[in-house]
């Protein structure tokens, strides 16, 4: 696969994580290890389902068990920050915090073997996150103490997520086949959190059924798999810089649905974030 090509395929993922909040709103009142565990249980399902049809059973068995470790570590970790965050501290302000994680990639990915970081590249995450900012601090509040431990919380997620897909291009030669471990690990892992923290609620309706097995096909499933094929063989500077239109697609996908309304913040969003983009782009031409 060509690099373009799997730089496209990545970027499928930040099309599917854009219906992640829609899908999430539509899923309540489930807890989120509930969540966590009914999704990336249906998107195991869906990955094991893929690896017995192109039989690539026998190639997972070659992928030391450090690999497997990590790799839930990264699922795992950065949504255990990442509903506990949203506990801690208001949600506008821990999204933004843990929505760094696009420019950590930037940044790290400098330190990757054969990968060279250029200043329009750092131009272009800047201007990418100011976009993302506007949209997820409109109408934000002030922030109490109280909040600081939440805030640490989502830097901590942005640093885990960045630093899965930095790290996951060093292990290129792992089968993309092997998320789907990291999958089922991480239903068990959140089936456990839920037992230990919460209070089992099942859906209500059937759009909420629904909505769970969507966020497990796609969000929390396929766009794991597409993900790994990115950051492992596409350009994963440009891929970092285009993760930021992830939070104003999420943000017109509940236009579209009437969850929001439309503002002119967004034209605003999408300007700055496709001037990111563009910089980006030119600067890995």
């Amino acid at each position: 696969m060509s690099q373009r090509n799997a730089t496209l395929v990545g970027f499928t993922a930040v099309l599917l994580w854009s219906l992640l909040a829609l899908f999430t709103v539509g899923s309540a009142p489930v807890p989120p290890f509930q969540l966590a565990a009914l999704t990336f249980a249906v998107g195991g399902t869906l990955g094991l389902i893929w690896t017995i049809a192109t039989r690539q059973g026998a190639v997972l068995r070659t992928v030391g068990w450090q690999v497997f470790v990590f790799g839930t570590a990264g699922l795992f970790g950065y949504h255990a920050l990442y509903f506990s965050a949203l506990r801690l501290a208001p949600a506008a302000e821990a999204g933004l915090i843990s929505y760094l994680w696009p420019l950590f990639i930037v940044l790290m990915s400098g330190l990757l073997p054969g990968e060279r970081l250029k200043p329009l590249h750092v131009a272009g995450a800047l201007l990418a996150f100011g976009g993302a900012a506007l949209i997820v601090l409109r109408g934000a509040g002030g922030i109490s103490g109280e909040a600081v431990p939440g805030l640490g919380l989502a830097f901590l997620c942005a640093l885990t997520w960045s630093t899965y897909s930095v790290v996951s291009r060093r292990f290129g030669d792992v089968p993309t086949a092997s998320v789907t471990i990291f999958c089922l690990a991480t239903a068990a892992l959140s089936a456990l959190a839920h037992l230990v923290f919460e209070q089992t609620v099942w859906p209500t309706t059937a759009a909420g059924w629904l909505s769970i097995l969507a966020l497990g096909l796609g969000p929390v499933g396929l766009a794991f798999y597409t993900w790994d094929i990115g950051v492992k063989r596409g350009n994963i500077q440009l891929l970092g810089v285009a993760s930021y239109a992830a939070p104003l697609l999420s943000t017109l996908a509940l236009v579209a649905a009437g969850v929001t309304e439309p503002s002119t913040i967004l034209l605003i969003s999408a300007a700055l974030i496709a001037a990111g983009a563009a910089l980006a782009a030119r600067a890995s031409a």
